[in-house]
């Protein structure tokens, strides 16, 4: 082979491995987080909600509402008639959803097509300013609402809110505690969980007719809450807390903190894969049920706020209308 002809060839070979290289990069860039802004210059987004892999909603500061028909790679905003912050965007099946802003619960019979104002909260009924943090429901008619109640910058209470009508109409529950209550989690009709302020964990076995303390461990605030099946949960909060349960939470461990970051949100896609969110754009994996931890790449150093996953993909949400999509 003469000199030209092997300079021809490496020169080759140099372009392919510079091409094979490119394409892995690509590869691996589609496996992982990539996205931007998508909400308003400013607006945090706060919380995110998929019926499937195609149909979704972001909703946060100012009473954003934003949704997807194409798995998040566009949105649409959408008319909400509030200004206050949205805090959790729910759905119980693919026609009734619901928001919470603030001391106010809008709902959908539509699959969000329309979002209608159902019920507000005033201070003169509880004696404080409530806020509305987290909503979940166990079947048609009956959910549940958590949240807290404040006066000025003191939280006072702890708030509950029960419906057996579908959200018709909501009563308060009483409680052992008055911590601020953050997020909750159910398993079943008759299983469930809320975290909060102080590492606070309460749990229900008679669906919601009752309320009793689990014991924690920690005094660090757990913003949220996540079960797979009625044994196995997680609660991630301030200071990079995980903790892990395998009896429904009658004992909970507290898993070595991968970052000092305070953890916001996480989702189990099945008993072993696992992810959290959080503050400065951490992002954590595990694939032993919880036992370990890998921080990812989220080229962001905005705040995440919430977090969601289906079989194929996830999307987290978060500071100045971020909207970050996973792809496996």
């Amino acid at each position: 082979m003469s000199l030209k002809s092997l300079s021809r060839w490496a020169a080759l070979a140099s372009c392919a491995a510079v091409l094979l290289a490119a394409g892995a990069a690509r590869a691996q860039e589609a496996q992982g987080w990539s996205g931007g802004r998508q909400g308003l210059p400013g607006k945090d987004l706060n919380a995110v909600y998929f019926l499937d892999s195609k149909r979704g909603w972001v909703a946060g500061d100012g009473g954003v509402v934003l949704r997807t028909r194409d798995g998040g790679r566009t949105w649409a905003r959408q008319t909400v008639e509030t200004r206050e912050a949205i805090n959790d965007v729910y759905f119980r099946n693919d026609e009734d959803g619901y928001l919470l802003a603030a001391s106010q619960i809008f709902t959908t019979e539509d699959g969000g097509e329309t979002w209608t104002p159902s019920a507000r909260f005033y201070a003169q009924t509880f004696g404080a300013d409530p806020e509305l943090y987290s909503v979940r429901f166990t079947s048609k008619k009956r959910g549940w609402i958590v949240g807290s109640l404040s006066r000025g910058e003191s939280v006072i209470d702890s708030l509950v809110l029960s419906t057996d009508n579908g959200g018709a109409s909501w009563q308060r529950q009483r409680l052992p505690v008055k911590d601020e209550l953050i997020h909750l989690d159910f398993d079943g009709d008759k299983r469930g969980w809320i975290v909060g302020s102080g590492g606070r964990v309460l749990h229900t076995r008679d669906g919601g007719e009752t309320w009793e303390v689990q014991e924690s461990g920690t005094a660090a605030a757990l913003y949220h809450v996540d079960f797979e099946g009625d044994e196995r949960g997680w609660a991630v909060g301030a200071r990079g807390t995980i903790l892990r349960t395998e009896d429904g939470g009658h004992t909970w461990r507290a898993v070595p903190p991968r970052v000092p970051t305070t953890l916001l949100s996480v989702k189990f896609v099945n008993k072993d894969e696992g992810w959290a969110v959080g503050r400065n754009g951490v992002i954590l994996r595990t694939d032993d049920g919880g036992l370990t931890w890998k921080q990812q790449e989220s080229n962001t150093r905005q705040h995440l706020y919430a977090l969601f996953f289906d079989k194929k993909a996830g999307w987290a949400v978060g500071g100045d209308g971020l909207v970050l999509r996973y792809e496996r």
